[in-house]
């Protein structure tokens, strides 16, 4: 299992975490505090050298909200890499559009919901 939370990135993932996107801020309402059936999300968690938006440990499943920047050929590249990465280490990726999470909430809850195991 590769290493999670490196004590290397942790100025970094605090930065993020204060500066979240409007759209991880949004998303983060519904998933803090094990609002959605119980589960524990993390936010900004890393594992090795990558910092994903929202990891639950239980359910090995990480959240990427996608903006502008991951439909580019070179962030389209570097997202198959990183999901590639995460899932030869059993953690299951959903990326979601950020636009996604404002005008179809529901629906991004219901997906996420239902990559739960049980």
């Amino acid at each position: 299992m590769p290493t999670s939370n490196k004590f290397i990135l942790k100025a970094y993932r605090r930065k993020l975490r204060k500066n979240l996107t409007p759209a991880e801020a949004f998303l983060w309402l519904h998933l803090k505090n094990k609002q959605l059936e119980g589960r524990r999300f993390r936010r900004q968690f890393s594992i090795d050298n990558y910092i994903l938006d929202f990891y639950c440990p239980s359910e090995k499943l990480a959240i990427e909200l996608d903006g502008a920047r991951h439909f580019t050929h070179q962030g389209v590249e570097k997202d198959k890499v990183r999901d590639s990465f995460l899932k030869a280490n059993g953690i299951g990726v959903i990326r979601i559009e950020n636009k996604d999470v404002f005008d179809n909430t529901v629906h991004v809850i219901e997906c996420i919901k239902q990559s739960f195991k049980n």
